[in-house]
């Protein structure tokens, strides 16, 4: 077994350890709120940058040495793995997100391959491989993907959604092809993830961001088993972050369904939502990201009370309630950084 006595704060946060600074990490800590990140995208595409592993490595590291982060994540997109599963996927400009043959029909799961293997990703696998290699022990590489429900969303409405009404329509109508759907992602994205620690990720983040649409009773017939089954599927020794937003009802079927690190959005409060989850997990979060569109005083002022709330609790790695937004200041961000690396209660 390996000594971890000198592993990094985020991973010693993972496990519940005590750590001698609040661990920070930011959600798209590397996008187009950095101007490097804007340049080089004004050259590839969206997905030319993720399918590019020397481009992919380079934002990814760029970003975490800028801003001085305890953790890097891989820099990739939840959709990438609806490609090999038979999805056509297409990142049009202004829109976002298409998928241009969705699931309508229960039918139509008959078109979403099962995943052999994670071959087709290699490119996101050995940008893991590059990243981890190109940054210092002391910065973890952090490994993610699109949790299943969310996948199936995007699958169905063919894109974003303000209501996923169709998702969840086709989920009431037929529950047994929902199922089937759900299962074939569960697969895929655990062999994705399991590819991704091998290649070198020390943690892994599941990414449910849609999944707060749901009523808990519907969470647990719906979700919570695939969810379970997906993290039984992970490497019992990478420390496994399960995350979603507009979860305040779903926090401790969440729990059940798996993760050691529960990701909390700025919807609830630190403290209330970790005495709900109990000391089993570690929590992740919750900064409002519009926080950092306002005064450093601000900021800190907004920062200390997350801090305070955290209580020094051995678990709580400090991050935003979701993505760095665009028109966000890379000073503003950084200053951030710096408040919880220096507080001390």
């Amino acid at each position: 077994m390996p000594d971890r006595r000198e592993d990094p704060p985020f991973l010693k946060a993972c496990r519940r350890e005590p750590t001698e600074v609040t661990p920070i990490w930011l959600m798209r800590q590397a996008g187009r709120y950095m101007a490097d990140y804007r340049e080089l995208r004004s050259k590839v595409s969206f997905l030319e940058l993720c399918k590019t592993p020397d481009l992919a490595t380079e934002v990814t590291v760029t970003a975490a040495e800028r801003l001085g982060v305890d953790a890097a994540i891989l820099f990739a997109d939840i959709l990438l793995i609806l490609e090999p599963l038979g999805l056509d996927l297409e990142f049009a400009k202004g829109e976002g997100p298409v998928i241009h043959n969705p699931v309508v029909e229960p039918i139509d799961v008959d078109r979403i391959r099962p995943m052999a293997d994670a071959g087709a990703l290699s490119y996101v696998t050995e940008a893991v491989a590059q990243i981890r290699a190109a940054l210092p022990p002391s910065v973890p590489l952090i490994g993610f993907a699109g949790a299943p429900f969310t996948l199936a969303c995007y699958a169905i409405e063919g894109g974003g959604s303000r209501h996923y009404d169709r998702a969840k329509a086709f989920m009431y109508r037929d529950p047994a092809a929902w199922d089937v759907l759900m299962g074939r992602l569960t697969d895929a994205t655990a062999l994705y993830l399991n590819a991704q620690a091998e290649a070198g990720a020390q943690a892994l983040q599941l990414f449910d961001s849609w999944v707060g649409t749901l009523s808990p009773r519907d969470y647990k017939r719906f979700v919570q088993p695939h969810m379970r089954r997906l993290f039984a599927a992970l490497p019992a020794d990478v420390p496994a972050i399960h995350f979603g937003t507009g979860t305040a009802t779903l926090l401790e079927a969440q729990r059940d369904a798996g993760g050691s690190v529960i990701g909390l959005d700025w919807r609830v409060e630190l403290d209330e939502a970790w005495d709900r989850l109990g000391p089993g997990v570690g929590v992740q979060g919750n900064l409002d990201p519009v926080v950092l569109l306002s005064t450093r005083e601000e900021i800190e002022r907004q920062a200390r009370l997350v801090l305070q709330q955290a209580a020094g609790r051995p678990g709580h790695i400090f991050n935003l309630g979701h993505g760095i937004l665009p028109q966000t200041p890379v000073d503003h961000v950084r200053a951030l950084v710096d408040f919880v690396h220096e507080w001390r209660g």
